[in-house]
């Protein structure tokens, strides 16, 4: 049943500008929302969320999922702020590992852990990580608990199995590792427990091994968006994919200018080849900037253009007359950190 909405919230797009409109006003198929820094972005996004419910989409059928509860919280917030407490049911919005979490607590027990179990903290990690090295006869000063683990953590976002890690060893520091990895694995599951990592890639072991899981999440969600796509990982681009499946009504968010977190197993690729990973997807631009002045602006375009592997986009600043960017050339990284504290001092 459409919303029920006064003239003011029914016409709540106008607000926003052509790009951002067109964004929020595509709901069926997939969608890739280029959003440059300062765009507004997550304002399409609540405004899409929104222009479902209006058009007669169940609030609980929208699942809407981020990188951080922060993002997840203030994305409740300006739904709550929007639609107010009339609704009797609200899209679900979260992290990636926090619906995680609500698919395992239902069904884990497939897998053979408990519907209780626990999610092992980095002290908790350290400590059996070192009984994993213990077990194999390994030095922990020849390969250290935290070493082991980043190898496991990049594993385990690119769904690399204990059992598949030989498979994906280049040298003796990987060759050792997944020899610990299968151990330390064992000794999470003894302990019905689970790491961070954990979250996605048994979600997404539930799903290949219990198609009859897979179809019940995907039964509850008719319609996907991600927001900062540019930094998903192999784990969660393979729970992606699953979900939307039977519909491909999937809106993602993102800008590939501004991917960091590879050294995290984030893939740039994923939003690179979205249009070959989803044929027929619809792409909007977002480029205009509402947050940084033109002198900043102009600056950052014509750096960024210097890369090769990207999407066209080019920023447009909204703020004009600002001051001159100024270059800083420093000894070296701590006296760069401590000029920076000094500017914000300085301007606060």
């Amino acid at each position: 049943m459409p919303l029920s909405t006064s003239p003011n919230q029914s016409n709540h797009l106008a607000s926003l500008n052509p790009a951002q409109r067109e964004a929020a006003s595509t709901l069926s198929g997939p969608l890739l929302v280029l959003a440059g820094a300062g765009t507004g972005k997550t304002r399409v996004i609540t405004y899409r969320m929104v222009e479902l419910i209006r058009t007669g989409v169940a609030p609980d059928k929208i699942l809407s999922v981020t990188f951080t509860n922060k993002a997840a919280k203030e994305m409740q917030e300006r739904m709550a702020a929007l639609l107010g407490k009339r609704l009797p049911a609200k899209p679900f919005i979260s992290t990636f590992h926090s619906l995680c979490v609500r698919i395992l607590r239902e069904e884990i027990s497939l897998l053979g852990y408990p519907e209780k179990f626990v999610i092992y903290d980095r002290g908790d990690q350290e400590s059996a990580a070192r009984t994993a090295l213990r077990e194999i006869r390994v030095n922990d000063k020849s390969l250290r608990p935290g070493d082991l683990l980043n190898r496991i953590s990049t594993w385990k976002m690119a769904n690399v199995s204990p059992e598949d890690a030989n498979n994906f060893t280049e040298n003796d520091f990987d060759f050792l590792a997944a020899m610990a990895y299968r151990k330390y694995q064992t000794k999470l599951r003894s302990s019905g427990a689970v790491d961070f990592d954990d979250l996605l890639m048994l979600t997404n072991q539930l799903f290949s091994d219990h198609p009859e899981v897979l179809e019940r999440v995907q039964a509850k969600f008719d319609y996907v968006q991600i927001d900062e796509y540019q930094d998903t990982n192999l784990s969660q681009f393979s729970l992606i994919r699953a979900l939307v499946k039977p519909h491909h009504n999937l809106c993602v968010v993102g800008d590939d200018d501004q991917s960091i977190y590879g050294w995290r197993g984030a893939e740039v690729k994923h939003i690179l080849g979205f249009q070959q990973q989803f044929p027929g997807a619809k792409v909007v631009r977002l480029e205009n900037n509402y947050r940084c002045t033109d002198k900043i602006i102009e600056l950052a375009n014509r750096l960024v253009a210097h890369n090769r592997d990207r999407h066209k986009k080019h920023l447009i600043a909204h703020k004009k007359m600002g001051s001159p960017v100024r270059f800083l050339e420093l000894a070296d990284e701590l006296t760069e950190a401590e000029k920076i504290i000094g500017e914000i001092r300085y301007l606060h």
